[in-house]
């Protein structure tokens, strides 16, 4: 007999309502709404000013091949604001081929999102427990948006418009 809880119940309505988002949440309680809402819209911020620099950067200062890409600049950068204490943010390839080759799927939800980004959705999530605290965890999409982006990736060109060819994962404190 199949036995459905509450929290199972949460999680299976979660994964259903769009956004492919689901609850890893395990016996601990569930994070407040309000503090899930206010993760999710650090994400969006995050999401805006980040996709706005790297595409700045690509259109403003990238030239040609030999110049320093923005995508590098924005791991450095992502690195850099991690280490200040704010959250964790990667930039990952799903194109299947990387750049630099520690620009994977690290763990199962950034190989999850990869696979969810590449079946056509733009965003994906997850609460999570890491040391007795939760976490959203989220992934959008980065779709190829300027032709430069070919200089460093000639792969790019076979991308269908709107495709993700990247993505950006997110580990945001609930609170």
């Amino acid at each position: 007999m199949l036995r459905v809880t509450s929290l199972t119940l949460c999680a299976l309505l979660a994964a259903t309502a769009g956004g492919g988002s689901t609850s890893a949440l395990s016996g601990e309680g569930k994070p407040d709404e309000a503090a899930v809402k206010r993760a999710r819209k650090t994400v969006r911020l995050l999401d805006d000013v980040y996709k706005t620099v790297i595409v700045l950067i690509t259109d403003k200062y990238v030239k040609d091949r030999k110049d320093y890409p923005a995508g590098r600049a924005a791991i450095r950068w992502l690195n850099d604001v991690a280490s200040k204490g704010h959250p964790k943010t990667r930039l990952l390839d799903v194109s299947g081929e990387p750049y630099n080759p520690r620009n994977v799927a690290e763990d199962e939800f950034e190989r999850e999102g990869v696979k969810q980004l590449k079946a056509g959705k733009g965003y994906y999530e997850q609460v999570v427990r890491k040391d007795g605290k939760p976490y959203l965890r989220a992934m959008t999409a980065v779709p190829v948006v300027l032709p430069k982006c070919v200089l460093c990736h000639p792969h790019y060109k076979e991308a269908k418009k709107g495709e993700a060819v990247g993505a950006l994962s997110y580990t945001v404190p609930i609170e």
